[in-house]
């Protein structure tokens, strides 16, 4: 019993770890393919109304290069003042070329807002969005908690019970292995027809050879 709830735990265990490798490989494979730490941004606020809604998911190309943005592009970036955010608005003016400076201003606002929309500058260029997967953002809202603790369990509790079938299915297969039946019905089945014949020829040359033998002892007495 301890034996089999330690093999459980170890497949539990390389699950979670081939798991663990795969989101972990994808995600740097897309980072590669984008060219930033994080390509993926949700959208949490309405300046962008009507091109972009909440919860929109946006795919960002980081390797476009600063240099290359021109007016009418939309593009993430940090705010000017602090850092401490990051925004995604349009492109609305380059006040500078050396060095680089551009404004921006969110589609549905007044107008720009001095220390949000500019001075934006290299530094605080994140990246140019190139795809909008609509309202998928919504999967963070389900996955705060804690209905992300209650998934974890979840897919825990589906190794789980994979685990088990697992190690029930392999214990029936060895009850019905026809090999681990007994080697005397194996023998009793199988039929050599030279074996019989060799002993057939042995028991012959026995009873002739004790013929001969009686047959010489006559002729001596």
């Amino acid at each position: 019993m301890k034996l089999n709830k330690k093999s459980m735990s170890k497949g539990i265990l390389k699950d979670i770890i081939i798991v663990a490798i795969g989101v972990i490989v994808i995600w740097i494979g897309l980072q590669v393919a984008f060219g930033t730490q994080n390509p993926f941004y949700v959208v949490a606020s309405g300046s962008m109304i009507p091109v972009l809604q909440v919860y929109d998911v946006l795919i960002v190309q980081g390797h476009e290069p600063f240099e290359d943005i021109k007016v009418g592009d939309i593009i993430v970036f940090n705010r000017p003042s602090g850092h401490d955010r990051v925004i995604v608005h349009r492109v609305a003016a380059i006040l500078n070329d050396e060095p680089k400076t551009i404004r921006t201003k969110g589609d549905a606002n007044p107008g720009s807002i001095p220390g949000t929309d500019f001075p934006i500058t290299k530094e605080e260029y994140i990246g140019k969005v190139a795809y909008v997967i609509p309202q998928v953002g919504y999967v963070t809202q389900i996955l705060k908690p804690p209905m992300n603790y209650i998934i974890i369990v979840i897919v825990i509790g589906i190794m789980i019970v994979k685990q088990i079938s697992k190690k029930k299915n392999e214990k029936e297969l060895s009850l019905q292995d026809p090999f681990n039946q007994k080697d005397s019905n194996v023998e009793s089945s199988v039929n050599i027809p030279e074996l019989d014949k060799l002993e057939k020829d042995y028991e012959y040359s026995e009873h002739k050879e004790s013929k001969l033998d009686a047959e010489e002892s006559k002729k001596k007495f």
